[in-house]
């Protein structure tokens, strides 16, 4: 943390960082884009040191945020937090969160010599980059989320990341922190492994158990000997609280009472992100009255349970990019009164190429509310089908609406939504950023 380096070293890194900065001026003055990941690939190509240069300057230590959902809401909430206390933070807040995004993050707040000036870093890292980030990021603080099946294409199962994070994470110094979801068994298991300082965050909360665990649970069996978990019971997914009765493996206590804690944000894995945010806080010396404040008013991250208005009417963004996030937004939409939702799938590459996971979703809540479900994206007629599937009978009571044009069917949800409702978007990635666009006249990447 805040290390000097050679003058050698600098050399490299201030010319570096002046093509960086120079190819970022030309991208934004062109408005071809926010330029969140060219110049970080540039400026690796001229010195490939250069996310251990910049980060080994960051003054009070690199946080790391990794899992496969709530990375950018949890690291939104951590950055206000620190940013109230009149800490500079650098953040990658448009979720560029490949080595690329994590170097131009770091140039960002780069003088033309290579001079990075900030208190902390918070970056949120792609589950399957973190074993190559760890060693030259060395981070203060790493906090794991959760691992569920995400992009099929890309990824292998969640046993086979975490046993990739055990392995780089033991091998990080003993002052590193390492705050893990207690209610996942496979993290509970990781964080009981490390040699580090580990803290847990996760619910205490009996009365928001699941009726039933989910068909599209991921883990349900022991991380230490592979005999099915007994589950008290469930909050989302395979979290929960566990025991093995085979070799008496169990969840971890966490750190904070999470009944103690409030939230603004929908949906109870918000409550996970608030948690872990709170805790990281909590070990960096914030006050418990600046957390809580900065919690009860917090505003949600673009895409992730943003409201929005939109010509006099209530939208709201929910990200769905896997079986258990959108088994949650559907939680979310199922426990209102309101009755529009439009799902918008796309299958490009930051929402991965296989959408056969739409068929672990929960889809048979959603439909048996009733009410009018309009269907657009890249694949929409796989997610019709998938919703007509999920019809009990063909008289369901679901107004169907299959609409190709994403700009005509935002228009048709929004016809279809009386004054005192609210719309629920449900995009994958790229759907919601196109989705934004549409709704805010922006782009956000």
């Amino acid at each position: 943390m805040g290390n000097k380096i050679k003058f050698i070293d600098r050399l490299r890194l201030g010319f570096a960082v002046s093509v960086a900065k120079t190819v970022t001026l030309i991208v934004r003055s062109l408005r071809l884009g926010a330029a969140s990941v060219l110049p970080g690939s540039i400026a690796r190509r001229i010195e490939p040191r250069i996310l251990e240069l910049l980060s080994q300057q960051v003054k009070n230590g690199v946080i790391l945020i990794a899992g496969t959902n709530g990375k950018t809401t949890t690291a939104l909430l951590l950055c206000t937090i620190l940013e109230r206390k009149g800490y500079r933070v650098a953040h990658n807040s448009t979720g560029a969160n490949l080595e690329n995004g994590l170097m131009t993050t770091l140039l960002d707040s780069t003088n033309l010599l290579g001079t990075l000036d900030v208190d902390y870093a918070i970056l949120e890292v792609d589950e399957n980059i973190v074993p190559r980030v760890l060693k030259p990021l060395q981070p203060r603080i790493i906090l794991c989320l959760n691992l569920f099946r995400d992009q099929l294409d890309r990824y292998g199962e969640v046993d086979t990341i975490s046993k990739r994070w055990t392995k780089v994470i033991s091998t990080l110094p003993a002052e590193t922190v390492v705050i893990p979801n207690a209610d996942d068994p496979t993290l509970s298991n990781l964080g009981q492994q490390l040699p580090q300082r580990v803290l847990f965050f996760g619910l205490n909360e009996p009365a928001n158990y699941l009726e039933a665990i989910p068909h599209a649970v991921d883990s349900i069996y022991c991380p230490k000997c592979g005999h099915s978990l007994d589950y008290k019971g469930v909050y989302l997914s395979h979290l929960g609280d566990f025991t093995c009765p085979q070799c008496g493996f169990t969840k971890s206590k966490p750190t904070l009472e999470s009944s103690e804690w409030s939230q603004i944000l929908v949906g109870l894995y918000n409550k996970y992100n608030t948690l872990a945010a709170a805790t990281a806080a909590i070990e960096l010396g914030v006050d418990e009255a600046t957390i809580r404040d900065t919690i009860n008013n917090f505003q949600a991250a673009f895409g992730r349970a943003e409201d929005l208005v939109i010509n006099g009417k209530r939208v709201r963004i929910l990200l769905s990019k896997n079986p258990v996030g959108t088994n949650e937004t559907i939680r979310v939409v199922t426990q209102s009164t309101d009755k529009t939702t439009l799902l918008v799938l796309n299958d490009r590459t930051p929402d991965g190429t296989d959408v056969s996971w739409i068929w672990d979703v929960d889809t048979e809540k959603l439909v048996e509310r009733g009410g009018t479900l309009v269907v657009s994206g890249d694949r929409l007629y796989d997610m019709a089908l998938r919703l007509r599937y999920s019809q009990k009978s063909l008289e369901s009571n679901i107004n169907l609406i299959v609409e190709e044009d994403l700009r005509q069917a935002i228009a048709t949800a929004l016809e279809h939504t009386p004054d005192n409702e609210t719309l629920h978007i449900l995009p994958t990635y790229s759907a919601m950023l196109e989705v934004r666009e549409v709704l805010t006249g922006r782009k956000i990447l």
